[in-house]
């Protein structure tokens, strides 16, 4: 191995230990990767940015369009809300849930398919008096699996195809890799169906456990003027709140052992009471009371434009391991954090003092905009069920769904390549009305094609400089047959991606599985398929895909409850896959 298949490995090493040490974001990381990698000669320009040129990255852009035609005339609320029905079990819920949920993410982005499903699946639980934690997981998981029926269910497979077409000159229609999708998606429904209820625990989101448990807690400072001096705490009217309770009291920096009705109150004490939302909003109305801190009374909004935000701390948030007061989270995004939880616990203590994680769950008093400026930013996740966008326009959603139907026929007909049927289907969203041009970009995720076009010259690179070659030959050292190559390449992808973004682990594993296939003799599409299904089998750990996080906080769920039924679902995916796939595509 040269030099340069050395150099490449380092450097796609250091963006393996970026992506998953660092806050950088995964677009900063590859681009660099690329930069570095054409700067140094091992890349000519064309080859370090021909992944923006790829079919299959163009597709997923056009894609995101499509989606957003579906979104704006609620397509997918109009058809859940005669699919959902009200079951009297968890199981009986998963039969209601799974299957739509896996069909619709068959032909939409699950990312798309849950955030448009969530803040439904919330308020079904609640009507049916089923726990979210039960829902939710399965809800991420079957939108994951449901991707791999079509080439457009996952921009993973897109990638795949874009490969296939610029390196073997194969292009897959529609369904072509329906023949294995369909298979794995059965079985994962029938493993959620049988072990979710089993294996998922009961939690509370961070609403639920703030509401429920009355758990925040908020401080007043008595001040010198306003009356409340010299009076009991009984005569101030601190013992009758209607949403929350006196709980602490603390003078001259020191707590006060007992506080009864009768305590006298004193300039400058801090008052600690404990309740639910509307305790601030209730003590903010006796004179003589001041939030300590100023943060509430600093906050630039009128009282009757705020409302109350759920949020999850996303990976590009600008204070990740930065306290609440380091990060002037109050300046910075104004928003006043009430309540805080993390992997489905409240946190106690100061909440300025709170050093936020991704996927802590944020319960915020913010403007009415807030909301419309933060949905799609990569700052939170949003998964409040409040929301500032306009109503859906019902009357658009056959147009929509009638688009989507046409797209999928012109492909699986083979009169048109996915990505013409793509760009036609997002042209006639904006021309029937059910998308408007000025929202065309707001939903497009620009970070998404970043990652992937740029992860496509470190493919190149690996494959150029030989290092895929390398690692091929490493890989069947142990001199097993395209059945256990085969079962290696499944291996090594699925650790990939669950470091890695889905994409960038296809991107990366791809060459590779065609050095394998070469080596021993086999079919180089098998390997293909393998590294699609694969790379879309991200169920153990909950940062390695962004469904899972985005049901992490709503769930109230830990790590541990991904790892319980991860495992299982990445297993039986493993086992579909592996056998199905030889079958259908002979090694």
């Amino acid at each position: 191995m040269g030099f340069e298949a050395v150099f490449t490995l380092i450097v796609v090493g250091s963006v393996l230990l970026c992506l998953a040490l660092t806050r950088l974001g995964a677009d900063l990381i590859l681009l660099g990767a690329a930069l570095v990698l054409m700067v140094s000669g091992i890349l000519e320009p064309d080859e370090a940015f021909v992944g923006f040129a790829n079919p299959g990255v163009i597709t997923v852009a056009v894609l995101y369009v499509v989606a957003a035609g579906l979104t704006e005339t609620g397509a997918v609320q109009w058809i859940t809300q005669h699919l959902l029905g009200r079951p009297d079990s968890v199981r009986g819920a998963y039969l209601r849930m799974l299957l739509p949920v896996g069909a619709m993410s068959a032909f939409l982005n699950n990312t798309t398919v849950v955030a448009m499903l969530l803040p439904a699946i919330q308020d079904w639980s609640n009507r049916l008096r089923i726990p979210a934690s039960k829902l939710l997981i399965p809800l991420s998981y079957m939108a994951i699996i449901g991707g791999t029926i079509t080439i457009i269910g996952t921009s993973t497979n897109l990638v795949v195809n874009g490969l296939l077409l610029s390196e073997k000159g194969i292009t897959l229609r529609m369904f072509d890799i329906a023949a294995v999708g369909i298979p794995v998606t059965l079985a994962g429904g029938l493993l959620l169906y049988l072990l979710g209820d089993k294996l998922l625990p009961v939690r509370q989101s961070a609403l639920e456990q703030l509401q429920q448990a009355r758990e925040y807690a908020v401080e007043f400072r008595v001040s010198e003027t306003g009356g409340l001096a010299g009076k009991t705490v009984a005569g101030a009217g601190l013992r009758n709140l209607v949403h929350g309770y006196l709980a602490k009291m603390q003078r001259d920096g020191s707590e006060l052992e007992e506080v009864t009705p009768e305590t006298l109150l004193e300039p400058e004490d801090v008052l600690i009471f404990v309740g639910a939302p509307e305790c601030a909003g209730e003590l903010r109305q006796v004179r003589g009371l001041n939030p300590n801190g100023g943060d509430v009374t600093k906050l630039k909004v009128h009282h009757s434009q705020r409302r109350l935000v759920e949020a999850i701390v996303g990976p590009d948030f600008a204070g990740i391991g930065m306290s609440v007061k380091e990060g002037r989270f109050r300046s910075n995004y104004q928003a006043v954090i009430l309540s805080i939880s993390r992997s489905g616990e409240m946190l106690r203590g100061k909440i300025g003092d709170v050093k936020l994680r991704v996927g802590d769950t944020l319960l915020l008093e913010a403007g009415t905009d807030f909301v419309r400026r933060y949905r799609f930013r990569r700052d939170f996740m949003l998964v409040s069920n409040i929301s500032n966008t306009p109503p859906a326009n019902f009357s658009k959603a056959p147009w929509s769904i009638g688009i989507l139907l046409s797209m999928i026929l012109l492909n699986a007909t083979g009169l048109l390549e996915v990505i013409e049927a793509a760009m036609l289907a997002g042209v006639a969203m904006v021309l029937s009305g059910c998308l408007s041009v000025g929202n065309i970009r707001r939903y497009v995720n620009t970070q998404v094609i970043i990652v992937i076009g740029a992860s496509f010259a470190l493919g190149a690179a690996m494959v150029k400089t030989g290092a895929a070659e390398f690692i091929a030959l490493k890989l069947l050292s142990s001199g097993v047959g395209p059945w256990g190559a085969l079962a290696l390449t499944f291996l090594l992808t699925l650790v990939f991606t669950e470091i890695l973004t889905n994409n960038a682990a296809a991107v990366l594993v791809f060459p590779i599985a065609m050095e394998v296939a070469d080596t021993v003799g086999a079919n180089f599409m098998p390997f293909a398929i393998t590294v699609m299904m694969a790379a879309s089998a991200s169920f153990i750990i909950p940062i390695g895909y962004q469904t899972n996080l985005m049901v992490m906080g709503p769930g109230g769920y830990r790590t541990s409850d991904f790892i319980r039924l991860g495992i299982p679902m990445s297993l039986v995916t493993a086992l579909v896959t592996l056998t199905v796939v030889p079958a259908v595509w002979p090694l």
